[in-house]
């Protein structure tokens, strides 16, 4: 699962209220909940196997009217070890009609008990270990009828989804999709709804003719029904998890690729039919390349990728059949400016069916050997494809993304028994921590040995539940190490060193001191192995170093005094770093050191010192050159136009990039650099960037334009409106702010009505930041009523805290605006301040309902 990608519904809320400005004790408020609770003393162990699933059968029909599925479920099981003369068998707020075990074709009805969440059956004989039996039910599932409760990477947990059933909303088409993980597959089929559970699966669905279907396996039977109706029957002959079965139904396209001989296609909206390969074409590549530094061929009988409006987790790697929110389907025009995220929450999704799919965690404690993986082959497929500079940028938001939330929210084991609710596990420790100390243990053993481990460890868990011990068994066996130090660090424990190196040249004696010391608060002692290389005479020597005390020292020799001592070279270990060293080095450093973070490092630190130091400016003009798009974007950023030294060293500079880079990220970040100058010889310039192809140029042009001419970026903006995106729709609105007519204030509240899925939640921050600028009491009425509505639908603490949060914060600024006018403007703020605030306390309290 993604965002899960992935970068998690927190991590994005952290992220973006930032980014609005929202304050910090806002954001902490949230924090620590549930930390006094005793379901923390519980340790929550891997599931008890009494029964083993062995393949389920299912025949299903869809009620839309009711939202009811009608299913009839031939279940086959066996003991696992034991006798048993019972059968337990999750089954969530369902009709329960029939239940009967199938013997000789004929079903002998059965004694059961049923308390909504579990079906316990008392079996016809006591089963003996290794003799299987067959269990019938006939059943209804009413999943919009179940309470249910998400998590930050999964909004709902009902199961079986469906979306504008009645056809009454224009902008949604009709569809169906389900959502296994956690345990809610257990919403649309009895079973036994845990990770350790294994079976093959056969789906048949009956559907109206105009739709297609999807599920996990091959599409073996299409039969045409008297009563105008379809049944597609999909499956499965590979074992794979209860979480991992899935359906999809609706109005797609399905375009169609191949990968050594297996289907591979992508199901989308009719509307993305043309781009259907611009966002899903480069799979096959992945298959291939997956396949390789695995040396596990993907085991799976095809692959194929489908959307889901109204999508309630990012996207899931359903085996066979992954399950994208609609925020992967992007025109041309979108994806310029994607910065490769659609790519990989694909290869997230992908990576899974080895790393979950295949070797599925044991339990949820066990999560992060599910999630770490999918984590970090985004950075194996961005480093693959796109080159090593894209994947550590990636890298560096992951470190970014997780301190966060242990700096919020405290921090955790990256495998933990213990925990208030198996949805708290997904989180950045179990994805992007998890993904970085991949890296690690990549770094410490060498590619080699790490992708041979690997491999052992999918050998050895192929269709099996896992854990993290089964992943050290086999870097101990490929390398002949002990490696319990590095797991214990890592795995079973939490948080993570902060480092102070300082230096001591004797050039005399022509040696250099490494001083490191560990000043974390925490007792603990990190043994750290890195590199570090040492650049003097125009020649680069590597050690490597092993850190095991609290303060360690490693002397080297040196003919010439270095021009620079680079300590963790490989900018690998997951630590807060504080380096003591002179200017001149992150000088060297900038035009030497090879990896992104020597250079974002280097920027940084120039950054710092434009205002005093030439050589810091000439760092800064050589870095808006840089080879890499992503640290040309990051130094514009960081350059004080107002220092006339560092406008006269730069401006030209930005100016072309601004004109003809080939990033459109750089373009609209030079656009935005230049736009604060507010100087009217750029007119021009912004309002040619206004045609640009893409979104976030373009409203980059135009708020450069308004600051100096509103009127003219409000006649542009008017022309605009017809196809406008992302970043536009808030240039846009901004200039609509701006402007103050009443009447444009309905394109603001259209565009995020026709927003879905989790792209819904980034909308809602921009929406409201739009109202926190406009004073007009029946447009922010509504809005706060339709961000209300949002917060309703996505059914999260995490969420609702956030948005709550943010309500009260504009409440605040507009009650104090209201303080410095008169009249009726006064008496407008006060009543927009008044109702904001009362939305913000109804979320709160729906929190803890």
């Amino acid at each position: 699962m993604n965002q899960h990608l992935k970068q998690t519904l927190m991590g994005m809320l952290i992220g973006g209220i930032a980014g609005l400005g929202m304050s910090t004790p806002l954001m902490a408020q949230s924090d620590k909940a549930g930390q006094e609770d005793p379901a923390l003393k519980i340790y929550r162990a891997s599931a008890t196997k009494v029964n083993d699933l062995v393949h389920t059968k299912l025949d299903v029909r869809f009620d839309y009217a009711k939202r009811y599925l009608y299913g009839k479920a031939w279940i086959t099981l066996k003991p696992h070890f034991y006798a048993t003369d019972s059968l337990t068998l999750d089954a969530k707020g369902m009709d329960i009609k029939d239940v009967a075990v199938v013997k000789a074709g004929k079903n002998s009805a059965l004694k059961y008990s049923y308390d909504s969440l579990q079906l316990h059956i008392a079996l016809d004989k006591r089963y003996k270990p290794g003799e299987s039996y067959v269990i019938y039910i006939n059943y209804t599932a009413k999943p919009d009828e179940l309470r249910t409760k998400g998590s930050a990477a999964i909004s709902e947990a009902k199961g079986l989804y469906f979306i504008n059933p009645d056809g009454k909303d224009p902008n949604k088409p009709i569809q169906i999709w389900t959502q296994g993980e956690t345990e809610s597959s257990s919403a649309w089929f009895p079973t036994i709804d845990k990770t350790n559970q294994k079976c093959t699966e056969e789906i048949s669905m009956t559907v109206e003719k105009k739709y297609v279907t999807l599920s996990n396996g091959k599409l073996v039977s299409q039969k045409n029904n008297a009563d105008g109706t379809r049944t597609d029957t999909w499956k499965m002959d590979l074992p794979h998890s209860p979480y991992l079965f899935m359906m999809a139904v609706g109005d797609y396209a399905i375009v169609k690729d191949k990968w050594r001989g297996k289907e591979v296609n992508y199901y989308v909206e009719k509307a993305y039919e043309k781009y259907a390969r611009n966002i899903f074409g480069n799979t096959p590549e992945m298959l291939t390349f997956y396949s390789k530094i695995l040396g596990y061929d993907y085991p799976w009988v095809k692959y194929s990728q489908i959307s889901g409006r109204d999508y309630v987790s990012g996207a899931m790697e359903n085996t066979t059949a992954t399950l994208h929110g609609d925020f992967i389907q992007k025109t041309d025009r979108e994806l310029l400016d994607n910065n490769n995220y659609n790519e990989a929450v694909i290869a997230h999704e992908l990576f899974h069916h080895w790393f979950g799919d295949l070797a599925t965690a044991e339990s949820w404690s066990n999560l992060t050997v599910n999630e770490s993986f999918a984590d970090y082959s985004e950075y194996l497929w961005l480093e693959y494809k796109y080159g090593k500079d894209a994947a550590d940028e990636h890298g560096f938001e992951a470190v970014q993304s997780y301190m966060s939330m242990a700096q919020y929210s405290g921090d955790k084991d990256l495998v933990r028994f213990h925990y208030h609710d198996k949805e708290d596990m997904f989180d950045q420790i179990t994805y992007q921590k998890g993904g970085r100390v991949l890296n690690m243990l990549r770094n410490a053993i060498g590619d080699s040995a790490f992708f041979k481990s690997l491999n052992l460890y999918l050998k050895t868990n192929a269709f099996k539940a896992t854990e993290a011990h089964q992943l050290r068994l086999a870097v101990e066996e490929v390398t002949g190490r002990d490696m319990n130090w590095f797991f214990n660090e890592w795995y079973f424990g939490k948080s993570f060193p902060q480092l102070d190196i300082s230096y001591k040249y004797n050039d005399a004696a022509k040696t250099v001191t490494v001083i490191l010391q560990q000043i974390q608060k925490e007792a603990k002692v990190w043994q750290i192995p890195m590199a570090v290389d040492i650049y003097a005479g125009g020649k680069i020597e590597r050690h490597s170093i092993f850190m095991e005390n609290k303060v360690d020292s490693f002397t080297f020799s040196y003919t010439t005094h270095p021009d620079l001592v680079n300590v963790d070279a490989d900018k690998v270990v997951l630590a807060k770093i504080d380096d003591h060293r002179a200017f001149s080095t992150y000088v060297y450093q900038y035009s030497h050191a090879p990896n992104y973070m020597d250079r974002r490092i280097a920027i940084d630190e120039a950054a710092d010192a434009q205002a005093t130091n030439p050589e810091a400016v000439k760092v800064l003009q050589l870095a808006l050159k840089d080879k890499y798009h992503g640290l040309r974007t990051y130094t514009i950023g960081k350059l004080t136009m107002t220092n006339s030294t560092v406008k006269a060293a730069t401006l030209p500079i930005l100016q072309e990039l601004a004109k003809q880079d080939p990033s459109s990220l750089v373009r609209a970040a030079a656009l935005q650099q230049l736009a604060e100058l507010k100087d009217p010889q750029y007119s021009s310039l912004f309002e040619a960037a206004t045609k640009d192809k893409s979104y976030s140029v373009e409203a980059a042009g135009l708020e450069g334009l308004a600051a100096l001419d509103l009127d003219k970026a409000y006649t542009l903006a008017k022309q605009m409106e017809g196809d406008s995106k992302g970043k536009l729709v808030n240039a846009i609105a901004g200039v609509y702010a701006r402007k103050g007519n009443a009447a444009d204030i309905s394109f603001v509240a259209t565009k995020f009505e026709e927003t879905s899925g989790q792209d819904k939640l980034n909308a809602a921050f921009d929406y409201l930041g739009f109202l926190s600028k406009v004073n007009n009491t029946p447009a922010v009425i509504k809005g706060v009523d339709q961000v209300k509505a949002m917060t309703a639908q996505f059914n999260n603490p995490q969420v609702s805290t956030y948005v709550s949060n943010w309500m009260q914060e504009i409440s605040k600024n507009k009650s104090q605006e209201a303080t410095a006018v008169s009249g009726a403007n006064r008496d407008e703020l006060q009543k927009q301040s008044a109702y904001m605030g009362k939305a913000a306390e109804e979320i709160r309290k729906s929190i803890k309902e």
